[in-house]
Order: structure tokens, then C-alpha cells, then sequence
């Protein structure tokens, strides 16, 4: 074990984009007041895990992560979503040193100084101003809200997390600063529903670069596209306003991408999920989405399978992704949560048929997908690097996220560095790849 005066932590992160900013701050919290960060159990005084509580098997993951720094150091704080269940955390480890629920810097901090005293002097490691990041230099997440006020019947964010809370925008935009001066060149906004955003505050009035902003999606938006950098945006509900940002995505000023979590389109299903959503209205907003600024690409996800789903109702969901050819889509079967009130209605469909009709779906948004990505062969596309190898440059179109969305296959190129945002033609595609040359 080191001694107090250079105390290490080892840091174990699990969860979302939003669980990820979470890890980030904590971290930079840590390295603010002199602790070392270690990759490895061995090498820290005690770990941190950030857990996942959202469906059963992130719960299961989350409880053996902690069995594993358990078992490896011995010394565990546990924050996070599954740390709102602390006696189901302390039930299966009983050994862990604290349990915190998630967005807790402040309990995190005060556990690590009861079980790791901080050094003496802090001052002696300096932090970058745009924090610890837990992502690659060029790109980072932006989390510009915490908890939700919506009551899905599928999901349990806000029990874990709490209502909605905006975070005032002169912080959101001083934080997108300093993350831009540092090199970043993608922000990818993030919250539990963007669109949301400034609600609870009564889109109170901010102040940026000496000017008033409104704590609004649009007007934080706008600002954001000031910066001279990629701005993605995800999990933006489909209310009307949303139809405001589209033109700043036609002007070039943000990214002409929308991740909407459309979840089904059966108007019972969605009364059902407590969805906020119309098809037969999403339809039509797709289609003037698309007149509005032709680039624009559209992600969403889904569910098949929810309690009751009929054979109908899914065919209903198909023609639904037929008709608003979506760019991107993702899809799960439905999976009970413990505690979402989906559990207890009636009609459960049978694994066997939801795991059926999660083939089906994606057998045709795969088919649509390469449809889409065909007709991008011969055009000239920017694009962000990623990854350079020996033999080629792993990057990203303006039409695709990190980790979540496909990626643009180069060839090498001497001088190409990560983070790069340069012109390629594309040459040819797979189902959600593309293969492009440098122009």
C-alpha cells in the first residue's frame, strides 16, 4: 500500500453517457486534490466502480464488478444508479466502505476522505481546465441536464436519478469552452432528454460571453454551433420545439443529426409506455425534417416485445420504419426492469416471439441502412478521425456517433493524425459502414 503522501484510486466505470460525465467528474474532482488515478487493482489504496442499475443485466454486471475490486483490492466505494439501491448492493457485498446513489460528487469525495485521506498539498497536481476525460482528446460528452420528469412505464431513471434538474447555461457553455480550447473537436450533448432542457427553470436567462442566453434547447444550441466544432445531439424527445433546431442543422451550424428515441408506433403501445409520441405526427415531422435540411440523419431506437405487443401492432412498428426510412436505428427486446411498471401489465409476451420479432426489425432496418448508405457512393463527405493504424484511418461521418452508429474505412495516410476533420469521397459501402479515399 502507497503511503498517504501520493494515495492512488483505481476507477471502474460502467453505464451511459450520462453515467460516463459522472466518472469524469469525479475523477477530476480526485486529481483537483492530489490523487493519483491508477489503471490497476494491485497499484491503488481503493477503488472507486460507478455502477449501471437501469435493466437486470446491468444490475448483474454492476454486482460483479464490485465482487471483482472486492476480491482484487478489497477497499470499495460504490456510486452510481445501482448505488440507489444500497441494501441491494450492500446485501450481495457487504464489505463495500460506502455506498452513494449516482450524480454524487459530493458523497464520493467525502467517502474517499474518510477511507484515503487527501494529501497535504493539492496544488502540487494541476488539472487541465476542461477536467479528466474518459473519452479519446477529440471528442467528449457535454451533459447539460440530470433526471427526467417523464414516468415511462419501462424505465426507472427517474427513481434513480431524480426529476429533471437543467444546468444554467452559462456553465454548460463556459465547460463547451473550455473543452474546445483543449482540443476537442465533436460535442456530443447529452441529458436523460435534451429536449427538456431548461423547463424545470422556466427557461430562466443565462449570460455568455456577456450576452443573455435562455436556458432553452434552441438557444443553447445555437450557441454551442458558435464554437467551430461538431455539435451531435442525442436523446431529444420529439416535441414541437425540436422543429426549431432543424434549421441551424440546414444553416451548418450543428450537426445535421438527431437522435430521437421513438420507442414504438403503435398509438396503444405508446399510451401503454407513457410515451410522449404520435407516429401518424412523427411521420409527417420527418418528412418536413427532411425538406427542411436533406442531410440530416435520424437515429432512434426501439422496443418489441412490451407487455401486450400484438403480431399487428409489431407490423404496424415495420411499416412505421418503412415509411420514415430512419438512418440509424437500434432495437431491444423487451426486458422486465425491477421496479418499472411495465412488469405488471398484462398479455407478457413470450421470449421466443420477442427475441422473433427483434430479428425481424433489424433484418429490415439493415436493409434500409445499406439502401441509405448506397446512395452516399461518389459524394464527398467530411469526416472525423478516430483511430489511425498501421495500414488505415478508422473515422467518422458527420452521420455517425461514437461507439453507436458505423464508421469510415481509409486508407493510411502520413500526417493524418486522431481528431483530424478532413474531406473524403466515398467508394463503396457495407450494411452500415462506409469505404471512402482521401479527396
Amino acid at each position: 500500500m502507497s503511503g498517504l503522501s501520493d494515495p492512488k484510486v483505481g476507477f471502474v466505470s460502467l453505464g451511459c453517457p450520462k453515467a460516463l460525465v459522472d466518472s469524469e467528474q469525479i475523477l477530476t474532482q480526485l486529481r483537483a486534490e492530489g490523487y493519483g488515478v491508477v489503471p490497476n487493482y494491485a497499484d491503488a489504496d481503493l477503488v472507486v466502480v460507478n455502477t449501471c442499475g437501469f435493466i437486470d443485466a446491468a444490475i448483474d454486471e454492476s454486482l460483479d464488478a464490485i465482487g471483482e475490486a472486492l476480491h482484487e483490492n478489497g477497499r470499495v466505494i460504490v456510486t452510481g444508479c445501482l448505488g440507489a439501491k444500497a441494501d441491494l448492493v450492500r446485501k450481495a457485498h457487504p464489505g463495500v466502505l460506502a455506498v452513494t446513489g449516482p450524480h454524487a460528487l459530493s458523497e464520493v469525495m467525502a467517502a474517499v476522505h474518510v477511507n484515503l485521506p487527501k494529501p497535504h498539498d493539492p496544488f502540487v497536481d494541476l488539472v487541465p481546465p476542461a477536467g479528466i476525460k474518459l473519452t479519446p482528446k477529440h471528442y467528449a460528452y457535454l451533459k447539460i441536464s440530470e433526471g427526467c420528469n417523464h414516468r415511462c412505464t419501462f424505465c426507472i431513471i427517474p427513481s434513480l436519478r431524480g426529476g429533471l434538474v437543467s444546468r444554467p447555461v452559462s456553465d454548460v457553455m463556459r465547460e463547451a469552452e473550455q473543452l474546445v480550447n483543449s482540443g476537442v473537436q465533436e460535442l456530443l450533448v447529452i441529458s436523460q432528454d435534451t429536449s427538456a432542457y431548461g423547463v424545470d427553470v422556466k427557461y430562466r436567462t443565462g449570460f455568455w460571453g456577456g450576452r443573455p442566453v435562455k436556458t432553452r434547447m434552441k438557444e443553447l444550441v445555437a450557441a454551442l454551433g458558435e464554437l467551430g466544432v461538431w455539435i451531435r445531439l442525442h436523446y431529444v424527445y420529439p416535441y414541437p420545439h425540436v422543429d426549431d433546431i432543424v434549421p441551424l442543422m440546414a444553416q451548418k451550424r450543428i450537426l445535421p443529426y438527431l437522435d430521437v428515441p421513438f420507442q414504438h408506433a403503435s398509438p396503444r403501445i405508446l399510451k401503454l409506455m407513457k410515451r410522449p409520441a404520435c407516429a401518424e405526427n412523427n411521420l409527417e415531422r420527418i418528412r418536413q425534417w427532411r425538406e427542411i435540411c436533406p442531410d440530416i440523419t435520424l437515429r432512434s431506437t426501439f422496443i418489441v416485445g412490451f407487455p401486450g405487443e400484438t403480431e399487428a401492432e409489431f407490423e404496424e412498428l415495420l411499416g412505421f420504419l418503412e415509411a420514415s426510412q430512419l438512418d440509424r436505428v437500434g432495437c431491444f427486446a423487451y426486458s422486465a426492469v425491477s421496479g418499472a411498471v411495465a412488469n405488471d401489465l398484462p398479455s407478457p409476451v413470450p421470449e421466443e416471439v420477442k427475441l422473433d420479432r427483434r430479428e425481424r426489425f433489424m433484418a429490415l432496418a439493415t436493409k434500409i441502412s445499406r439502401q441509405r448508405l448506397e446512395r452516399k457512393i461518389g459524394q464527398d463527405i467530411e469526416v472525423i478521425v478516430d483511430e489511425v493504424k498501421a495500414d488505415k484511418v478508422i473515422a467518422r461521418s458527420m452521420a455517425d456517433a461514437p461507439e453507436i452508429d458505423g464508421i469510415v474505412h481509409l486508407p493510411y495516410e502520413e500526417g493524418v493524425h486522431a481528431g483530424d476533420r478532413i474531406w473524403a469521397r466515398v467508394k463503396a459501402c457495407s450494411d452500415y459502414d462506409l469505404v471512402a479515399q482521401w479527396r
